[in-house]
Parts: C-alpha cells; structure tokens; sequence
C-alpha cells in the first residue's frame, strides 16, 4: 500500500510538472518538483528507498519529457542514493535541511546529466551551461522547497505507520 501511495505521489507531480509549472517558468526555467521529492524523500528514508525512489522518478521524468531516453534516470537515481546516505546523520525536521539539500542537489544532478550527456557525445560549455540553467533551477528549487519536503515529510511519517 505504501508502495502505491508514492507512485500515486511521483505521477501526480509529473503530471503537474508537466502540465501546470511550464505555466510559470521564467526565461524556461521551471522548478523541478521530482528532484525536490526525490531528495527529501531520500533524506528522510535512507539510500534504498532514496535509489527506488529516484529511478522511477527520473524513469517517468524521460518518458513524460522526450528528453534523452536514460538521463533523468541516471541522474535522480545517483541522487537519491548520495542523499540517502545521509539519512542518519541529518536533524531532519531542521528548516535549513531542505534548502540546503536541494541547492546541492540541484547542483550534483545537473553534474550527472551533463557527465551523461559528454559520455554519450554531446558537446556543450559547462560554464554557460550552469550559468543559463542550473543556477536559475537552484533558485527556483530553492523556493519551493520546504512546503514539498514537509509534504514528503507528512507523507512519509504517515507511510510507515
């Protein structure tokens, strides 16, 4: 059932991220629902789930966007591993986690995308890259994320009863 619940929550909000938050991109740039979850949700329940959690996302992220079939996929996964890695060793009802965890993810998966993207022959300045992309993303993360972790939180609370 718990199981269910999260897949419910992961398909809602590329539902949402696909539909509704283009609406409010600035200069192209919409925040990243998925990663924001992906992150809290693996903060808050260790690397297996964070692992679990970030291949499905990542997975229904490639296949709702066209994008590079796999890059999503890698990216979120390695995500949600590095941040389950902290799950012990975080005060995790702190304000300051979720902002501070989101900016670095933010920053770490746009690292990967563009390490997947250079192994598989794309070329592209990195510089510009961050400056144009990862940069506004972290902004834009940075604001929404700590009404989505303490939704994740609530949520996650609720799924290990």
């Amino acid at each position: 059932m718990k199981n269910l619940i999260w897949m419910g929550v992961i398909v809602a909000t590329v539902i949402l991220q696909s539909t509704l938050l283009p609406l409010i991109a600035i200069k192209g740039t919409c925040p990243d629902m998925l990663l924001i979850i992906v992150v809290s949700y693996a903060l808050l329940s260790g690397r297996e789930k964070g692992v679990g959690m970030g291949f499905f996302a990542g997975l229904l992220q490639d296949l709702a966007f066209g994008s590079i079939f796999g890059t999503n996929t890698i990216s979120k996964l390695a995500t949600g591993y590095i941040f389950g890695l902290a799950e012990r060793k975080v005060f995790k009802e702190h304000v300051l986690l979720p902002v501070a965890a989101t900016a670095v993810a933010t920053v770490f998966n746009g690292l990967v995308m563009f390490m997947v993207l250079f192994m598989l022959g794309y070329k592209a300045d990195i510089v510009s890259t961050f400056m144009n992309n990862v940069v506004p993303l972290v902004g834009y993360n940075v604001i929404i994320a700590i009404p989505v972790h303490h939704i994740v939180y609530r949520l996650t609370a609720f799924t290990s009863e």
